[in-house]
């Protein structure tokens, strides 16, 4: 007996979902232990290490003449839970996240001209999306995980003495995994009718999907940097958009047990066995070859959006550095994604429905230097993030809202030649509603659609090393 995939496996299509997402939270700001701890308030005074080629590409030039390093990782720790609806608070289901450790590395080189040229390696993408196996919403995600590295030779020029810009292309590479539980109640039949129709219960795990794909994508950043007078500085980039298209991704299935039998002659008939066969009998044929659930190639485009930052740095007569940074993401283009299944369950391509809207930030920090405490730096920091998702796309792979970062940190050295930054930042929301259920049209609300609040927090902790020569 065939019948054909439901809505579970096009939801596959969510491999597309975890590049978008990472971009409003966790770990694209990440990229340097110096840049944590100022809440990312860099863009107009970048922290004086080889981690502004990021952070304004024009600022290589405002580095010591010679060649600067600068290396480390940051650990981030996220937490939550979803509590359904029909609970009262009493039962909630916590994801399963590991800990995260995305690596950044930098290097920049400065003559005695009015050039410098340097070379970054960072994580700007990037996410871990687990649950355990009781959650409810595993229909939609199980485990996701993506990972978008990028490379950006860089070349800044001071075009006057006060002012520099800067910039270069960008080479990034992405990988994505996916692992999602398969619901026999949406299968549908030759007829028409679906496994529900037939008795079987909502949430029935007869199967799961697993994806795997890769891609590559080409953009550029540029920047412009300035001092005005001694004491105010002031700085802008823009990192370009840039498409992945995940061509030869990979959709791999799994049959799962139900122990379930067909239970009377009426579904018997329907089903076109015997009264008492095993579900899981019947099923065994769709994960094998002529089945809808073997091994297929899925295809779909993502394109990462472009960002903008504007910002000002002050230094006081004391010597603290104040900063103010804002920041926009172009999140609007991220309407819609389509999805191409390319093997038995081609009928189900289909288009999922996001409808994203562009998104700022705002980032304030402060940093001072203590000269009678072995010139250590003290840093402290704080920003403020909207949400790209609408109310009505909050969802099991990234629950995203509005969040507060509470940063601080220090800036050890270590003789001439090196330094050590420790960062540290507390993601603080104050929770969402959201949905555990695909979205298939428009006119469905997040009235209709949210079954259910998202609460989430991350601690996150970056360790870097500056060097000199």
């Amino acid at each position: 007996m065939r019948f054909r995939p439901g809505r579970s496996l096009a939801l596959l299509a969510v491999l597309a979902m975890p590049a978008a997402l990472r971009a409003q939270g966790f770990g694209l700001n990440e990229i340097g232990s110096c840049a944590v701890s100022r809440a990312s308030s860099l863009t107009g005074a970048p922290c004086d290490d080889a981690s502004a080629l990021f952070w304004n590409p024009a600022a290589g030039t405002s580095l010591a003449r010679g060649i600067s390093a600068y290396g480390g990782l940051a650990s981030i720790r996220v937490g939550g839970n979803y509590t359904p609806d029909f609970t009262s608070g009493a039962q909630y289901y916590r994801p399963n996240i590991p800990t995260a450790f995305p690596p950044h590395l930098f290097v920049n080189w400065r003559g005695a001209g009015r050039y410098a040229a340097g070379l970054g390696v960072y994580v700007p993408y990037g996410l871990t999306s687990q649950w355990r196996d009781d959650f409810p919403g595993r229909f939609s995600a199980l485990h996701a995980s993506i990972a978008t590295i990028y490379v950006q030779p860089n070349l800044s020029i001071d075009v006057t003495p006060n002012w520099s810009i800067g910039g270069g292309p960008v080479f990034g590479h992405s990988t994505v995994q996916l692992s999602q539980s398969l619901d026999l109640s949406q299968q549908v039949l030759p007829t028409g009718a679906t496994f529900a129709q037939l008795g079987i219960a909502p949430g029935t795990e007869f199967g799961r999907a697993m994806l795997k794909g890769s891609a590559n994508g080409y953009g550029f950043h540029v920047g412009v940097h300035g001092h005005i007078g001694s004491s105010l500085q002031v700085g802008a980039r823009f990192l370009s958009s840039m498409a992945f298209d995940y061509n030869d991704a990979n959709a791999r299935f799994v049959q799962l047990a139900t122990n379930l039998v067909v239970p009377d002659a009426t579904i018997a008939g329907a089903l076109g066995v015997p009264k008492g066969t095993p579900y899981d009998y019947i099923l065994a044929t769709q994960f094998r070859s002529g089945g809808a659930l073997v091994t297929q190639k899925v295809k779909t485009t993502i394109t990462h959006p472009g960002q903008f930052e504007v910002g000002v740095g002050y230094t006081a007569p004391t010597g603290t550095l104040l900063s103010f940074d804002y920041g926009y993401v172009l999140w609007s283009k991220f309407k819609e994604l389509p999805v191409d299944f390319q093997g038995p369950a081609a009928s189900r391509s289909r288009t999922l429905i996001e409808d994203y809207k562009n998104s700022a930030s705002y980032r304030f920090s402060a940093e001072q230097k203590f000269a009678q405490w072995w010139n250590l730096s003290a840093r402290a920091g704080f920003s403020y993030t909207q949400t790209p998702a609408p109310d009505v796309t909050v969802t099991p792979l990234l629950p995203d809202m509005d969040r507060r970062n509470f940063a601080g940190g220090i800036g050890l050295p270590l003789g001439p030649r090196y330094s050590v930054d420790l960062g540290y930042l507390h993601v603080d929301t104050q929770g969402r509603r959201g949905r555990i259920a695909e979205r298939t049209s428009y006119s469905q609300t997040a009235a209709q659609l949210n079954s259910g609040f998202y609460r989430l927090n991350a601690d996150i902790v970056s360790l870097s090393l500056k060097a000199h020569f």
